[in-house]
């Protein structure tokens, strides 16, 4: 099998991500990172979100994607500045920016224009003053050198075909102490050649996967510490809904990543 290319790759994320920020309905799509069939919220709530919280953001910026909660694990506390990878329509990001407050805020990075455009749209619907999307790579962040406290993401991160370029560029946005705190799809074997050769699998979280020691690996390699990947089994009972037949659950789980960025000799004193 002809190996796919990170350009292929990325082209075959950005449509899909497209067709879904442009469809009138707030609806999983097929070879996306749903969170299961059924109405969206349902779909979140499945995820990890409370009733509360996806009832708290503006219309049409819960999609249903991603494959857990990421503010559940983030500690989240007014005055932070929050970047969010891979922000979709906005779902993740205004939940932050709701948990840091007025004096706090919240930059979500996407690179799929027409995503952009919509949690752009959104954010002014909710009259969010304290978030912004900006267009971008996450391999090649739009932010400044250390300015950031949080990094926050939903089942992104697998979907870069450069996960190590990743996970530097958070190392260099981060404050020293700032931490990472992601949710993520982590493989529990090594995958197959043909479903790491299928496209449809890369857009839909499941090829881009990789194993947990090598992701370890890669944020340690970054400069991280404190680093914890922790796969949640219970998520299997979404994830096999994703690509129903082709027994993926057997090979991906999703997982909490969490890692802090050290604080040289100096600010310890």
């Amino acid at each position: 099998m002809t190996q796919v290319t990170n350009d292929q790759i990325r082209s075959a994320v950005r449509e899909t991500y497209s067709q879904i920020a442009l469809s009138d309905t707030d609806s999983c799509a097929s070879s996306s990172c749903c969170g299961g069939a059924g109405p969206v919220s349902v779909a979140s709530i499945a995820l990890g979100y409370s009733v509360e919280e996806v009832s708290s953001v503006p219309e049409g910026a819960d999609l249903g994607l991603g494959c857990g909660n990421p503010g559940a694990i983030a500690a989240l506390a007014p005055g932070e500045t929050v970047l969010d990878l891979g922000s979709g329509a906005g779902f993740d990001a205004f939940l932050a920016a709701a948990a840091v407050g007025e004096t706090g805020c919240v930059i979500g990075v996407d690179m799929t224009p027409a995503m952009v455009s919509r949690s752009r749209a959104n954010a002014e619907k909710g009259s969010l003053s304290n978030v912004e999307f900006r267009l971008g790579e996450i391999e090649r962040l739009p932010v400044a050198d250390g300015v950031v406290d949080v990094i926050i993401s939903n089942c992104v991160i697998n979907l870069s075909p450069d996960k190590p370029a990743v996970f530097r560029e958070s190392f260099r946005v981060l404050r020293e102490g700032g931490r990472l705190a992601v949710s993520d799809v982590v493989a529990s074997l090594e995958l197959p050649e043909e479903v790491r050769g299928d496209l449809a699998l890369y857009s839909g979280c499941v090829a881009g996967a990789s194993l947990v020691a090598e992701l370890e690996e890669m944020i340690a390699s970054a400069g991280f510490v404190d680093i914890r990947v922790a796969p949640k089994d219970e998520s299997k009972a979404f994830i096999e809904q994703w690509a129903p037949g082709r027994q993926v659950t057997d090979y991906v789980v999703s997982a909490t990543i969490e890692a802090v960025k050290p604080r040289t000799t100096s600010q310890l004193r």
